[in-house]
């Protein structure tokens, strides 16, 4: 019965521990993602250019630059 008290505690300690870690994460990963977004948009979009479709050219560029690189062009 003690070992069974013990372990519903130890339940409730873990769900409210991984509970908060996740709030902070989401936080954070969030935060970044902002500051993220407002970089891509002052220093890296086009004329008239979404911030999603400058991430998209952006990846896509990097995707072209590394297939050149792996056939050895420039």
């Amino acid at each position: 019965m003690a070992k069974s008290k013990l372990v519903k505690a130890n339940k409730k300690i873990e769900e409210k521990v991984v509970g908060g870690y996740k709030k902070i994460e989401g936080g954070v990963v969030g935060g970044f993602n902002n500051i993220a977004d407002k970089f891509v948009d002052n220093f890296l979009t086009k004329e008239g250019e979404t911030v999603k479709a400058a991430r998209d050219r952006l990846a896509q560029e990097k995707k072209e630059r590394e297939v050149r690189r792996k056939a050895g062009l420039k």
